[in-house]
């Protein structure tokens, strides 16, 4: 007898909606509608048009690939080369700026690998590499992509290291592998707010890596209530 269980469709706003009965995608189905939840209740209760990273600013950076000696199968990070950038820098709760926040380093690539690249505070280490932590800055601390991506090595987590308020040293590595620098991210002047910039790492994932099914379950539906608060969805 043929399974019925796999229904697929096509939402209105890109994404490929599906019924799977795995536990991790029961689990992330769960948690995305949480979060989603969340978003929209955080919404409201503060009367933000943006629920998360509420203001941030914009600026054009410049981004050099390096290489290096170990590859992932990704040329984008495999490869040495130059390509301009837009950035986002933001808060993530949008707290007073006097209490330590999550800060957010919102990448877009210009080049022809093309895509968002979203990081946020975390630790360094094995395991605190999934972990968020408030920072008194954007640069006082490590930033990662938190969640892995897809690769022909597997799972890869980005990174990019502050070492000074406007450049970064970025990094890629297993999901509890050491990390393996290749390029660095220098910051540019201001070019404005970013009420008409929006970042998607589900719909616009660079060159040569994939979201995992179960990480788009996960992040999608808020993404989808934050752009429909702001009347980007």
């Amino acid at each position: 007898m043929r399974s019925t269980c796999g229904r697929i469709g096509t939402r209105t706003d890109g994404y490929r909606t599906g019924m799977a009965f795995s536990p991790l995608d029961v689990i992330s189905r769960t948690a995305g509608g949480a979060l989603a939840a969340a978003t929209g209740a955080l919404g409201v209760a503060r009367q933000r048009t943006k629920p998360l990273h509420p203001d941030g600013q914009i600026r054009r950076a410049t981004l050099t690939r390096t290489g290096g000696p170990v590859r992932c199968g990704v040329p984008w990070l495999d490869n040495a080369g130059r390509e301009d950038a837009l950035v986002r820098v933001s808060r993530g709760l949008g707290l007073p700026d006097r209490l330590p926040d999550v800060y957010g380093l919102a990448l877009r690539l210009q080049g022809p690998e093309g895509g968002d690249i979203l990081f946020a505070n975390t630790g360094f280490g094995r395991l605190t590499r999934f972990l968020l932590v408030p920072s008194a800055t954007a640069s006082s601390r490590p930033l990662t992509t938190l969640l892995p991506y897809r690769s022909p090595r597997g799972g890869l987590v980005l990174a990019a290291v502050p070492d000074s308020e406007r450049s970064f040293e970025l990094h890629w590595a297993g999901p509890v592998g050491p990390w393996h620098r290749f390029g660095r991210l220098e910051l540019g002047e201001p070019v404005g707010d970013d009420t008409r910039v929006s970042f998607d790492p589900v719909l616009h994932v660079p060159a040569g890596l994939q979201q995992y099914g179960w990480v788009k379950k996960l992040r999608e539906p808020a993404y989808w209530t934050a752009r429909a608060r702001s009347g980007r969805a």
